[in-house]
């Protein structure tokens, strides 16, 4: 396996710029996932790394080894697509083993890795089958297996997984993460789940406009953003992001302040900060979701634990859990302000 490192790395399709000087190093080993909205240069970054695409400008390194004008087929990298991939009139066997013998490796070596593979990816039964009898999940975990064969220096993923229904992502989602802690590589991951991202992922990789607007841990990114971007992007639901006016919190450079569903609190009158009426009502059994409307048409997402009676009209008075509040300047960027009321009476 092997680490990556890209510096001040472009590509521009004509007259378009879609990577705008990409700086980023992964580690040996590491599970990196590349999130952002339609269009941010997520899947163009994966495909400069696999050397899919050329860089316009900027340096690839892989393994210290600069490879940013190197084929494709010579970096030592494996992709797995989000179609699959695979050769229909082949069987399982043949379709994992297929680069392996046009590379000259050995037949007991090819046995070897696919066996291995197989038995990892629980594939040992359906060797003799081809694709067409396979279901989704089971096709999606061939082409991972094809890649694992291999035995690539980084495994690139296309999101693999968004062709798969619901209750297959969920399940293909854990064999990721266990394949991972198994056999410990370097993997980059391309993803507009956010769950995906946060479960999967030692470090996020937030992407926008063909930037990179943050780089940490899923925690940290949710915990802590950068910048209102990343603070709307990151959790699903998104961050409440209230003007400081409308909840006549005075914070000095602060002018939007954020605050996750889950730390709106219902409470009594004499302690709200803002008093809601409710829009509408997402019982999901374990949590409950309310989108509701504050003074001035503010917009406000709360996350009750357990199930709630609350209904359509009613009003809700609410207070913002202090020690959870996220501040922003007037250029969006994170800031503290010096001093946070204890209450705003708004």
């Amino acid at each position: 396996m092997a680490g990556l490192e890209l510096r001040g790395v472009r590509k521009d399709f004509g007259s378009v710029a879609v990577l705008k000087g990409i700086d980023l190093s992964i580690r040996d080993g590491e599970f990196v996932v590349f999130v952002g909205p339609s269009g941010c240069g997520k899947s163009t970054l994966l495909r400069v790394i696999a050397g899919l695409e050329a860089a316009t400008a900027g340096n690839i390194h892989i393994d210290g080894a600069e490879v940013t004008r190197t084929a494709a087929s010579d970096r030592g990298l494996a992709m797995v697509f989000q179609s699959y991939a695979l050769y229909p009139h082949m069987s399982v066997h043949q379709n994992m083993s297929f680069a392996l013998e046009n590379m000259g490796v050995p037949k007991a070596e090819i046995a070897r890795r696919v066996d291995r593979a197989a038995r990892m990816l629980r594939l040992t039964d359906y060797l003799h089958r081809k694709p067409g009898a396979l279901s989704g999940g089971q096709r999606q975990r061939v082409a991972i297996g094809r890649a694992i064969v291999r035995d690539p220096k980084i495994f690139l993923f296309d999101e693999p997984l968004s062709n798969l229904d619901a209750e297959l992502r969920v399940a293909t989602r854990k064999e990721l993460a266990a394949l991972h802690a198994e056999i410990g590589g370097t993997m980059i991951y391309v993803t507009h789940d956010q769950v995906e991202a946060m479960t999967l992922a030692d470090r996020i990789v937030v992407l926008n406009g063909g930037r990179i607007e943050q780089t940490g841990t899923p925690l940290d990114l949710y915990n802590r953003p950068a910048n209102l971007f990343v603070a709307g992007f990151i959790g699903s639901p998104r961050m409440n992001l209230l003007p400081a006016d409308a909840v006549r919190l005075s914070l000095g450079e602060a002018t939007t302040v954020g605050i996750r569903p889950e730390h709106v609190q219902p409470c009594g009158e004499a302690d709200a900060d803002l008093t809601v009426q409710v829009d509408l009502v997402e019982q999901l059994g374990g949590e409950t979701f309310l989108y509701t409307t504050g003074p001035n048409d503010l917009k406000v997402t709360i996350r009750i634990d357990g199930q709630s009676a609350l209904g359509r009209g009613d009003r809700l008075p609410v207070r913002l859990r202090r020690e959870h509040l996220h501040f922003f300047d007037a250029a969006g960027l994170a800031c503290r302000p010096d001093t946070i009321p204890a209450r705003s009476h708004a």
